[in-house]
């Protein structure tokens, strides 16, 4: 008996295009300085974040070869059904609502818009678990960005 190696074209091509994208960054970072790990450059932080997103990239690119075919997962429908767009738009509503309150509200309604909403795009999640998500990243986001890195958006603004 033969095991026929298959390939998860989602995976294949979700791990190339992350390769493509690294690649891209890292282009683009070597426009700049990028210095050595103990003087940076403005050029080695986006290099150092593509090379990682393209070794991301090409693991999961890896990954997409199996070596069982794929089996259809029970209950779901294979012919003539809409996709989901839970998710997609829930994500595309939670981006919207960043680009929004980042502006008018500042940078802690913003954040915890874009999380919040876009959790409730994962029908696993109830809304108790996305507000204990979007209290989470918020706190993580004031830590780092406003507190240290000193990010010139506010907290709060009203208007």
């Amino acid at each position: 008996m033969e095991v026929q190696k298959t390939i998860n074209r989602k995976d294949y091509y979700g791990g190339a295009l992350m390769v493509l994208i690294g690649l891209g960054a890292i282009y683009g970072g070597s426009d700049y300085h990028i210095g050595t790990l103990s003087h940076m450059g403005p050029g080695f932080f986006p290099a150092a974040l593509g090379g990682l997103l393209a070794l991301t990239g090409v693991l999961i690119a890896i990954s997409a070869r199996s070596s069982t075919p794929s089996e259809p997962v029970p209950g779901e429908a294979h012919s003539h059904s809409l996709p989901d767009l839970r998710g997609s738009v829930c994500i595309l509503l939670g981006t919207l609502a960043f680009l929004g309150l980042g502006h008018y509200g500042g940078l802690l309604p913003a954040t915890f818009a874009i999380v919040f909403i876009s959790a409730l795009g994962d029908r696993n999640n109830t809304i108790k678990q996305a507000l204990v998500l979007a209290l989470g990243m918020s706190v993580i986001a004031v830590v780092v960005f406003w507190w240290a890195l000193q990010l010139q958006l506010p907290l709060f603004r009203w208007g």
